[in-house]
């Protein structure tokens, strides 16, 4: 028998990027009562707070899930390393803090595949909504108004300048703003960092409304089983850990999974949501069958190349020059400790650097992937596909909640992805052997003299590449007519009252960019939705708007 404290207007599972913002925007009605279940703890530790927190962060078993994929031949038979954030703020709490939208093609596909109310000119009030962007901005497509703080980088240092000015002459445009008209271009990055602190889903959303009655916020609360009663979701069963007490919360009006693309349709598959045969395999009782749990698993996959670093410190190495970072962290001043691991961007094709993008670089100054790997100064640079066509799976292997699914995202299984996987390495190293750079090219680390042909590069990226960590698609939106959809273009389960999905899990296919942004600006939108709210008007944008070039934000650099 529960108790009236046991009952809610609204359960949210996760207290990632999307439940703080649905937390935030629900409780702040005042009339509606919300639960939100966080499997981890609180996010207090200092780890979380300083964006240098972010490798041990990400390493860390007790802020992160650590998942790993299935061997594949697209990695060489290798599993993947693929943390996700566990403790409020989700992976906005351990992740690299840069700000990224994507593209309009992107959310204009979405709509092309049925889902009303999704195209760019649709969403883009809400990306709006969501931020406070700080800097040069245009406000056809920026929001200055919301708690997501969003600045450029304030540190910049005279590699990044060089390799963006080499990579300029080489006919790639410097590019204001790439969450604006066009991501086309090369730059520093944006990033939810605002003076020294990490700005977190939690520390902008989940703070301002915590103090509120009727938000009960339960850290240690992993979700174990969906509670269905003829046809209904009507609550979530948790537990703070193995063998400890269950407790079971009742949603009178709705159940919201934003437990990311990974945990959502593992927990809807322990609770007999999904496809039946693998239901019945794994000795789960079927209670709704839906084969599209689970299914069209995307993320992007990136290659690395490593070049030391002549005349010139990197990360690798500061030592006690940390002390003196720290001393500038503590007094507010451009510092290390502050910056995201990733400076700079550039979106480019991998072909000609004339052709609309079809990968996104990210430059940083050390490498993050290892390091405790030497000591020398180096740079990495990454990229990745932006749009890959492979495609693979979240399958719960038992009706234990405490055990990791299965997740085999099938990295380079296409072979369009294998040709850009290529091109890209050729591509990234025409942008390492600039002139501009080259007082500073001490030598190529990785792939090295022997990747040379098409065989041999395909094969290091195979052997060396890592995830993004953009896991998407598990239970994409579109019209129920297709088996492969798991919800509407209200993010409602198909088939199932009182059940939604809002977070990275529901994209019909991952877009041109970090997640993250997107996943805000879902659960701005999903906000509406819930509470039956008008959605905002869309913006539409005329062709002079979208060619419109705005002024550069960044440092200068001299030629």
């Amino acid at each position: 028998m529960k108790t009236e404290a046991d009952m809610f207007d609204y359960v949210i599972v996760g207290a990632g990027a999307a439940g703080c913002v649905l937390a935030h925007r629900l409780a702040s009605e005042g009339q509606h009562s919300v639960c939100l279940l966080e499997a981890g703890p609180p996010d207090k530790s200092l780890v979380l707070q300083v964006p240098a927190g972010v490798y041990k962060a990400s390493t860390s078993t007790k802020f992160a899930w650590q998942f790993k994929t299935e061997p594949s031949a697209g990695t060489a038979g290798r599993p993947i390393p693929m943390p996700q954030g566990r403790t409020l703020g989700g992976s906005t709490s351990i992740n690299g803090m840069n700000y990224n939208r994507g593209c309009p093609a992107d959310f204009d596909g979405w709509a092309q595949l049925g889902n009303r109310g999704w195209r760019y000119a649709d969403v883009l009030p809400y990306f709006r909504r969501s931020e406070r962007r700080i800097g040069t901005l245009d406000p056809v497509y920026r929001g200055t108004a919301g708690p997501l703080t969003i600045t450029d980088t304030d540190w910049w240092h005279p590699v990044c300048d060089a390799f963006i000015l080499g990579v300029r002459n080489l006919g790639l445009p410097l590019n204001a703003d790439y969450n604006a008209a066009s991501q086309l271009g090369v730059g520093y990055y944006q990033r939810y960092i605002n003076k020294g602190w990490r700005i977190s889903a939690s520390r902008a959303f989940l703070r301002p409304v915590m103090g509120r009655k009727n938000l009960d916020i339960r850290t240690r609360a992993q979700a174990t089983k969906l509670l269905l009663e003829h046809g209904r979701a009507i609550g979530v069963s948790y537990v703070a850990g193995p063998g400890e007490a269950a407790y079971s919360v009742l949603a009178r009006r709705e159940v919201i999974l934003a437990a990311g693309a990974i945990n959502t349709p593992k927990l809807m598959q322990i609770s007999g949501i999904g496809p039946a045969a693998l239901l019945k395999d794994r000795g789960i009782e079927v209670a709704h069958h839906l084969p599209g749990v689970g299914a069209n698993l995307q993320d992007h996959y990136m290659i690395h190349l490593v070049q030391r670093v002549k005349g010139s410190e990197t990360i690798n190495g500061h030592g006690l020059a940390l002390i003196r970072e720290g001393t500038k962290w503590l007094l507010g001043r451009p510092n290390l400790l502050a910056i995201s691991p990733s400076l700079v961007y550039a979106f480019a094709s991998s072909r000609d650097l004339g052709s609309a993008p079809d990968i996104q670089l990210d430059l940083a100054l050390g490498n993050y992937s290892s390091p405790g790997s030497g000591r020398l100064p180096v740079i990495k640079l990454g990229f990745y596909q932006l749009r890959p066509n492979s495609s693979g799976f979240v399958l719960a292997r038992s009706a234990d909640p405490f055990q990791a699914p299965a997740i085999q995202p099938n990295y380079l299984d296409d072979e369009a992805d294998q040709r850009v996987a290529v091109t890209g390495i050729r591509t990234l190293r025409r942008m390492l052997n600039t002139s501009e750079l080259q007082p500073y090219n001490d030598g190529e680390e990785l792939p090295g003299p022997s990747a040379t042909d098409d065989a041999s590069c395909l094969a290091f990226a195979r052997e060396a590449g890592l995830t993004a960590y953009h896991v998407s698609g598990t239970c994409r939106m579109g019209p129920s007519a297709d088996p492969q959809t798991v919800v509407d273009d209200e993010l409602r389960v198909h088939g199932l009252d009182g059940l939604r999905v809002v977070d990275a899990s529901i994209m019909p296919f991952v877009p041109s960019a970090n997640t993250s942004a997107a996943v805000f600006m879902i659960a701005e939108k999903a906000a509406d939705m819930i509470l039956g709210r008008q959605s905002l008007p869309a913006q539409e944008l005329r062709k002079s708007e979208v060619k419109r070039p705005v002024a550069l934000v960044g440092v200068e650099l001299a030629e």
